[in-house]
């Protein structure tokens, strides 16, 4: 064989080797996208089901204990410690710990907080589902659903099948004429605050002593007469 016959031999294989190799890495990178996809979308659907099982909790309309099923293919679902309070000219009115409900799975997240249901984290959240508050002229109306967790307060893993089991009962206030700020100490700032501004309140950010997170402070324009309902909701998680 001439040398030439010999060089273009040699090309040869090496080009099929080169060929093969891209090739074994194209796939490699394919699989993991694909691989990638699948995992996001089940991450997706499990925060759906969640978010839709948070939101079917409504202590607002309910007495006595009630029992939610949650279910989700991975992740974990925890409680964590948030505060929220009302203030008036004169200070703090109430202030009552409130309970976070909070599902995590990759990079999704939601959050059941007194009352709404909070999808995403920090600037980029939304409620999903509002909490029970009113306003109209010379009016505000707080709910408040807290929750009291007790026993398991974390479940996680996969296919993972849970009860939420709630004791609620209910304590009315009526606070009188004045100015109110609604603070709500959260991880999910951009979702509060977003919802406080559609209710036409003027929305700041404070650091409560004692506090983990920040805490979103709505601004209620005007004297208004208050009421506050608060919806202890005793929660428990059965697994």
């Amino acid at each position: 064989m001439s040398t030439d016959e010999t060089s273009r031999a040699q090309s040869h294989v090496v080009g099929v080797a080169l060929l093969l190799a891209i090739t074994t890495v194209s796939m490699g990178a394919l699989t993991a996208g694909v691989g990638t996809v699948i995992q996001g979308n089940a991450a997706a659907a499990d925060a759906d089901r969640v978010a839709d099982s948070l939101a079917s909790m409504e202590p607002s309309e309910a007495t006595g204990v009630e029992r939610h099923e949650i279910a989700f293919g991975e992740g974990s679902l925890s409680v964590e410690a948030r505060t929220v309070r009302l203030l008036d000219s004169d200070g703090v009115v109430a202030s009552r710990r409130a309970d976070a409900l909070v599902f995590e799975a990759g990079d999704r997240r939601v959050t059941y907080l007194a009352g709404g249901v909070a999808r995403g984290v920090g600037n980029a959240s939304r409620l999903s589902e509002a909490p029970p508050i009113a306003t109209g002229d010379g009016l505000l109306l707080v709910g408040l659903p807290v929750l009291n967790a007790s026993g398991t307060t974390a479940v996680g893993g996969q296919s993972v099948t849970a009860t939420l089991r709630t004791d609620t009962s209910h304590e009315r206030r009526e606070l009188g004429e004045g100015e109110y700020r609604l603070t709500v100490e959260t991880a999910t700032p951009g979702a509060w605050a977003a919802y406080f501004a559609e209710e036409n309140a003027s929305v700041e950010r404070r650091t409560f002593a004692g506090d983990d997170h920040p805490s979103v402070v709505a601004t209620f324009p005007g004297e208004r007469t208050g009421y506050l309902v608060v919806h202890d909701a005793r929660l428990e998680v059965e697994t």
